[in-house]
């Protein structure tokens, strides 16, 4: 039912988007395909794609034996990039970002994280771009960057099992991204302009 959901709703915005879904959706129990969206006046809808994995008891961020490193690059969940669509121009965290598709990652930075909006979405045969490379390293490339924004960190009041991303509401224009997992909260403030 959750995939049918996620169909429906980016068939919807398909016109505009880079993205052919349908190609991000693998069926990876493990870490299932999940979106988060909200819509603004006028059909402005902004949605995120991603696969949300799961903790599994293991220890994701934050120290000694983190699956994830400190001062790492992560690929803001599993399998494919996660994928940013736009129908308006946002403002997010002070990095102008003009309507259209971007994929996200993460810059852990020791624990002072910096959101990644990167331009390129495909590989060099035009596929979506799986979010990590064969030797472990994400598939962020700096050149094709449009930048990295500070994010505001945080501790949730019981761990997170399962990756979440959340697109929030605030007011006409505003809203934010927040992701949770782990141990780990973390968010960033947006306008639609």
């Amino acid at each position: 039912m959750k995939q049918i959901a996620i169909v429906l709703l980016l068939t919807a915005t398909a016109a505009l988007a880079q993205t052919d879904v349908s190609k991000l959706i693998n069926g990876n129990q493990a870490s299932p395909e999940s979106i988060a969206s909200i819509h603004y006046a006028q059909g402005q809808i902004i949605w995120i794609f991603y696969h949300a994995p799961s903790a599994k008891g293991r220890h994701i961020f934050n120290g000694a034996g983190a699956l994830q490193p400190d001062g790492s690059v992560w690929r803001l969940g599993a399998d494919n990039a996660t994928v940013l669509h736009t129908d308006a121009d946002l403002d997010i965290g002070g990095l102008a970002l003009p309507k259209g598709e971007y994929t996200l990652y993460v810059d852990l930075d020791k624990g002072a994280w910096k959101l990644i909006v990167n331009k390129n979405l495909k590989d060099a045969r035009g596929r979506s771009i799986w979010g990590i490379n064969m030797d472990g390293s994400t598939t962020d490339n700096p050149s094709t960057e449009l930048g990295r924004v500070p994010m505001t960190m945080g501790k949730p009041p019981a761990p997170v099992e399962t990756l979440k991303i959340a697109l929030v509401r605030n007011g006409d224009k505003g809203g934010k991204i927040e992701i949770a997992w782990e141990n780990v909260t973390a968010s960033v403030p947006f306008t639609v302009k």
